[in-house]
């Protein structure tokens, strides 16, 4: 496989064992990018998982999630997979991320043959795919890398070799490596102790060109122009028109529409949204959250949010 690059933009991995982390000086240390450990088997969830994710989002890194598999079977793959995906719903799902998903299969608990190792590995993807709608990535070490058939070229492959002179071995599946762990004993300002370091295969514009401008963008409502634009809610606290009535009741409408479906809690990232739509007139709310809402409501009120439809 490929070497390593100086133009190559670096990132880390972490998880519940890097502690307390001050993402402001890891970001300033010149990390882009951080793969989050999300879950692990059917039931765990890494107790720093959503503090890790808003923290790092905070300061405008690149987050992206990761999930140790532990399965042996087809059904104990796809129940991984439902777990991972019910979990990254907490941080918005997995589109409200950066970069995708990650299958981390690296040992083989099940003396599973190769073959098997492929059943189940495909089961998780293709599961975890069709649940959170973002195609994942693997992550895998330079030995088990060989278990995986060319039937697993489609996704990049995040690979683990620690080496400062030697390169990822070339794979039946891969020619070459889209990220390199390339040691598990990093140093980078803001973590305490070792932390793994990884490198993409181009520059940070090329890792946002591969992965975060592909991801859909969130429905742009059309730009405010009079009392009667549906996307416009009435003045706050004043009485309503005739007008500003048919304009509230139609984007009630809307909004109505978008929150039945699938149901979750206020995800981190559109809370501030969500709390200045309710504030905006409280005698005449556009919707209650006392059952939660759905992702793609929580995205509508945060672009209404963010062009600043709710201010007084």
């Amino acid at each position: 496989m490929q070497t390593r690059s100086s133009g190559n933009t670096q990132g880390i991995d972490v998880s519940r064992y890097q502690g307390t982390i001050d993402w402001a000086k890891v970001k300033a240390s010149g990390m882009t990018f951080v793969f989050i450990k999300a879950t692990e088997g059917q039931t765990y969830t890494d107790p720093n998982f959503q503090k890790n994710v808003t923290g790092a989002l905070a300061v405008g890194m690149l987050v992206g999630t990761y999930h140790f598999f532990r399965a042996t079977s087809m059904d104990g793959a796809k129940a991984e997979a439902a777990h991972y995906a019910t979990t990254l719903q907490k941080v918005g799902g997995a589109k409200a991320l950066q970069l995708p998903p990650v299958l981390d299969y690296e040992n083989n608990p099940g003396n599973l043959s190769k073959a098997q190792i492929n059943t189940v590995a495909k089961a998780f993807l293709t599961e975890l795919q069709r649940l959170t709608g973002v195609k994942p990535i693997i992550y895998t070490g330079n030995s088990f890398a060989g278990n995986f058939d060319t039937s697993m070229s489609s996704y990049d492959l995040w690979i683990a070799r620690y080496s400062n002179t030697r390169v990822p071995d070339a794979q039946p599946a891969w020619k070459r490596w889209t990220f390199w762990q390339y040691t598990d004993s990093g140093k980078v300002n803001g973590i305490s102790g070792n932390v793994d370091m990884n490198e993409f295969e181009g520059s940070a514009a090329e890792l946002k060109a591969r992965y975060v401008a592909a991801a859909p963008k969130p429905p742009e409502p059309s730009e405010p122009t009079h009392p009667t634009n549906p996307t416009e809610p009435p003045k706050g606290g004043e009485p309503m028109t005739a007008e500003e009535k048919a304009a509230f009741d139609a984007l009630k409408s809307q909004v109505d529409k978008l929150q039945a479906r699938q149901q979750m809690e206020v995800p981190v990232w559109a809370k501030a949204a969500v709390d200045a739509a309710l504030a905006y007139d409280t005698k005449n709310p556009l919707f209650s959250i006392d059952n939660g809402a759905s992702y793609d409501f929580y995205r509508f009120i945060t672009v209404m949010y963010r062009r600043g439809l709710f201010k007084k």
